[in-house]
């Protein structure tokens, strides 16, 4: 059976509540960086705006954001950072269309009559089943491959262990990655893997520790360093395998944000926590499925760029986030922080990894 994106349902705005509903407030930002009082604050789902009597979806949007009018009319979310002076920000704290400003929480949502009020294993957990979610994830990928944008945000986990670098590596072959998200540890021990065999001094097969392993990833660092670039590492002729290799490879952007706990870093590592969020966000909002692996920092920065929605192709649809982690916290976590239209999967990402690898073709 083929994947086929939920139609939307958007708001009647032909109902007399809306038509008689006011415009929209709006103030002029009068310092830079620093919004009106009572700024309207975006949610994750989709967001109306009542400008010059007509309702306008704001996009691109994202979680915390401050909604400004453009001059074409239209409506953008910005950082408080990006806000400048003479920027007309839309005021107000109601969601209801009361004020002019609309959240539509339901617009792909699906009525279902035959719930329980109580039932057993509501939540997810390690006990959970989850064979449909992977067979959704299936259908989805090969939908998304070759008319959707597939991000992956990436933890070191994912590159710690011989068949799961082999299996991303697979993917990205395939079509399935089409931009990676991640941090200095993740690209470090991969290029480690690919070079020395290890991650952190320990073979990524056997497990066993090396003699002086906790020098290799300092070595790695160093070579890269030395080199000046990735790419430049790369052309030695030392990296012949692995995630990073591939990736470049086949021109897929990697985003690599830095921590202030980082060693080295490498060279193509953003030291500038907000440059990093400027290009992180380059991909998020043409995210069309976002997939989160065993890192809970930068899956909480993804999924709070990430709304639910998405316009692809002049058509509003959901954007789906899967997130996996074999600790059901980190997942709480991300739900905890507003992420709440996300799948998640309590699994380690190297079993994860090696099974939509091997149920893609």
């Amino acid at each position: 059976m083929s994947f086929q994106i939920p139609a939307y349902n958007p708001p009647n705005f032909e109902n007399s509540f809306f038509r008689e509903a006011p415009n929209a407030k709006l103030v002029e930002v009068q310092e830079d960086g620093v919004a009106p009082e009572n700024f309207h604050g975006t949610s994750i789902y989709p967001e109306y705006f009542k400008i010059n009597g007509r309702w306008i979806l704001a996009y691109p949007s994202r979680m915390d954001g401050v909604p400004v009018l453009t001059e074409e009319d239209t409506v953008e979310v910005l950082e408080f950072r990006n806000l400048r002076k003479g920027q007309k920000v839309i005021v107000g704290r109601t969601e209801d269309g009361s004020e002019g400003i609309y959240v539509h929480g339901e617009g792909f949502a699906s009525k279902d009559d035959n719930k329980d009020i109580f039932a057993f294993r509501s939540g997810r957990s390690r006990e959970t089943a989850y064979s449909k979610d992977y067979n959704n994830l299936y259908d989805l990928l090969k939908y998304e491959k070759d008319n959707g944008y597939i991000v992956w945000v990436l933890g070191p986990a994912v590159v710690f262990d011989y068949d799961s670098r082999i299996a991303l590596s697979n993917l990205i072959e395939k079509g399935y990655v089409h931009a990676i998200l991640a941090g200095n540890a993740m690209s470090t021990h991969d290029l480690e893997g690919a070079i020395l065999g290890t991650a952190l001094g320990q073979d990524i097969y056997t497990q066993e520790s090396q003699t002086n392993g906790h020098y290799n990833h300092l070595d790695l660092l160093n070579m890269a360093r030395k080199a000046g670039s990735l790419e430049k590492l790369i052309e030695t002729g030392q990296v012949k395998e692995g995630v990073v290799y591939t990736a470049l490879k086949h021109n897929i952007p990697l985003v690599l944000a830095g921590s202030i706990r980082d060693d080295g870093p490498l060279p193509s590592v953003y030291s500038d926590v907000y440059e990093a969020q400027d290009e992180m966000r380059v991909h998020t909002r043409k995210a069309t499925t976002l997939i989160c692996l065993a890192t809970q920092l930068h899956s909480i920065a993804a999924g709070n760029m990430t709304p639910t929605y998405t316009i692809h192709n002049g058509q509003v649809r959901p954007l789906y986030i899967y997130a996996i982690d074999v600790a059901e916290f980190t997942l709480n976590k991300l739900r905890d922080r507003g992420s709440l239209e996300i799948t998640t999967i309590v699994t380690n990402v190297q079993d994860f990894l090696v099974n939509v690898n091997k149920n893609l073709p």
